[in-house]
């Protein structure tokens, strides 16, 4: 249910239980993190989803069984962090939960239209990641992001880019093309260049 295709040194990351949301359960959550490890070789890195939803996070029964307190979610997104390419979340659909982790640890994010962005832990009563509200602050400013943490309101993709939670909207049909266009300078570049920029733009 995940699956990768490595080609030339990109990575492509495709979450696939569309079915079910693209939810995650443990099993999928830690092959994420074992990817994302192992990506370090990885020149760019892409990840989406299939079908309408990019993920609706945790599995519900895996969550209240103890997925939402899983390290595997930290894992995940500080793999990504971590990467020397560039890293980009292209959201074909609606991001929650815990899921909305391993996008805000991307370095650029786009989403198609209509996108809904909401992180209800709160309300489920669990503390979200501990990297998330940091880096959810880092982008939108820490009154934005208590209006999605404990005000527990969706974001719409208009607003969502309007206040830098993503970085670009584009049709559905031409997502995965707009994702390839944006790493494709960081894949044609010396690696070391490439890295040294990230590095500094930390």
């Amino acid at each position: 249910m995940i699956a990768l295709d490595t080609q030339n040194g990109l990575w492509t990351v495709t979450i696939d239980r569309p079915d079910k949301a693209n939810s995650l359960t443990p099993e999928m959550l830690a092959r994420l993190a074992d990817i994302a490890e192992a990506a370090q070789e990885a020149r760019a890195l892409i990840l989406t989803g299939r079908g309408k939803v990019f993920s609706a996070g945790a599995d519900l029964d895996a969550a209240r069984a103890g997925m939402a307190t899983s390290p595997d979610w930290e894992r995940l997104s500080g793999a990504i962090a971590r990467l020397p390419g560039l890293t980009v979340a292209a959201l074909n659909g609606t991001l929650a939960g815990g899921a909305m982790g391993m996008a805000l640890a991307c370095d650029l994010r786009i989403a198609v239209p209509g996108a809904k962005f909401f992180y209800p832990v709160m309300r489920l009563g669990f503390l979200p990641q501990p990297s998330d509200p940091a880096r959810m602050a880092a982008l939108i400013g820490p009154a934005r992001t208590k209006l999605i943490l404990m005000a527990g309101q969706r974001i719409e993709a208009d607003e969502a880019l309007r206040i830098g939670l993503i970085d670009r909207i584009t049709d559905p049909a031409d997502l995965m093309e707009t994702a390839q266009t944006l790493v494709a300078d960081t894949l044609a570049a010396d690696p070391q260049i490439a890295r040294g920029i990230a590095d500094i733009c930390r």
